[in-house]
């Protein structure tokens, strides 16, 4: 019998919920993305909690002991206990009802195999027993999480008429746990690949950066190529920007950057800030995030180290990324080292400063200022005494 070993299976907290809620032994079991890492021996990022009981009694029983519960999506059974180490979302079993590849409406049930049967990938559909440990695999998920194989359950077009999402998840676990990829899978995604136009934009782009921010994305990302998925959700990629991509994270790797799944993006599109933003208003992206999408569209200047252009834009602290996918090869590995651990320095003058040099207020201040600190930049951030003389040159001039 195949047990889960995770540190989270160990909280006191979380063992303090399940006797309230499960006294017996036989009403809850973890599921999901937490028993699935914790056997590729990964931190879990959420616990996850299937359980018999209906939302209600759970919201009752947490109560009982004292502990809160919020019913974050009480209509569809699940329920977030708030705990001292973090929120564990507990969730009634389900089957659905009736599905519009968008919405699902879903009944309760207190089958577990029924449950799991709903589910989207054979990997993520496996439960643990909280006592015991012991795994519970009703569709060979545990072969085929050994096999890296992201495998629908059941029928692949049926799953994804279920819900068109599916096919992003597939291709971001793919890029996350995959070696092989199932054919069946490629099949119904690329048979269906126009039925995520019916999406909410933001759905769309909350898988594509998770997608893409995955540890090394180039295998999902040409499978996509190939099974027509690029020209729906993103239609302004460039011709080429998979060998961009690629060309970004060999460059990632040699630096030993972390991922950045905006940058990662930009690299699929021209070098074009219009194009850019067009990309993330159809994304819903936040307003940083827009901002930050455009500063990567553009060309790396073509003068200036890669410290005075950190401190000629705003914000600085995304220079690295935008260095890594636009600067010339001769410039990226003194580039990246100079721009490890440092920070634009604060400049050292401000209006008073200017004034005491007689120059009055207005324009004037501003005009002699800028240019004090365009040329501060220029020297490489000299100490207060040199920008004091180019400040008195600049307004005599």
């Amino acid at each position: 019998m195949t047990r889960i070993a995770a540190e989270w299976t160990q909280r006191a907290d979380v063992a303090a919920m399940l006797a309230a809620l499960d006294p017996d032994g036989d009403q809850c079991r973890y599921v999901g993305g937490a028993v699935r890492d914790a056997l590729l021996d990964i931190e879990a990022a959420d616990i996850d909690i299937a359980t018999r009981l209906v939302p209600e009694e759970v919201m009752t029983r947490l109560a009982d002991a004292g502990i809160k519960a919020v019913p974050t999506g009480i209509e569809h059974g699940t329920v977030t206990a708030v705990l001292p180490g973090g929120p564990v979302e507990i969730t009634t079993l389900r089957r659905d009802v009736s599905t519009d590849g968008r919405h699902a409406e879903v009944a309760f049930t207190d089958d577990w195999r029924e449950d799991a049967a709903r589910r989207d990938f054979t990997i993520n559909a496996l439960f643990a027993d909280p006592r015991t440990l012991e795994v519970t695999d009703y569709f060979g998920g545990l072969a085929d999480l050994e096999a890296r194989l992201v495998r629908f359950i059941g029928d692949a077009d049926a799953r994804i008429l279920e819900d068109h999402l599916r096919i992003l998840r597939f291709f971001r676990f793919h890029a996350r746990f995959g070696g092989k990829a199932d054919r069946a899978a490629l099949a119904a995604c690329a048979a269906h690949a126009d039925r995520l136009k019916a999406l909410s934009r933001e759905r769309i782009a909350r898988e594509l950066l998770l997608l893409l921010g995955s540890a090394i994305p180039i295998d999902a990302a040409q499978r996509m190529e190939e099974t027509g998925i690029w020209r729906v959700i993103l239609p302004e990629m460039k011709p080429g920007g998979l060998d961009t991509l690629r060309v970004l994270l060999a460059r990632e790797s040699r630096m030993g950057a972390t991922a950045d799944p905006l940058v990662r993006l930009a690299a699929l599109l021209p070098v074009d800030a219009q194009v850019a933003e067009t990309v993330a208003a159809r994304l819903r992206l936040s307003k940083a995030q827009r901002a930050t999408l455009a500063r990567y569209a553009a060309a790396w200047p073509s003068h200036g180290t890669a410290r005075q252009v950190a401190a000629d834009v705003q914000p600085s602290n995304h220079v690295a990324h935008w260095l890594l996918l636009r600067a010339p090869d001769d410039a990226l590995a003194a580039g990246w080292d100079s721009l490890k651990g440092w920070s634009v320095p604060d400049f050292p003058l401000g209006g008073r400063d200017i004034l005491a040099l007689g120059i009055n207020a207005g324009p004037d201040v501003a005009r002699v200022l800028g240019e004090t600190r365009r040329r501060w930049i220029a020297e490489d951030f000299p100490d207060t005494a040199r920008v004091n003389v180019i400040a008195a040159e600049v307004a005599a001039a």
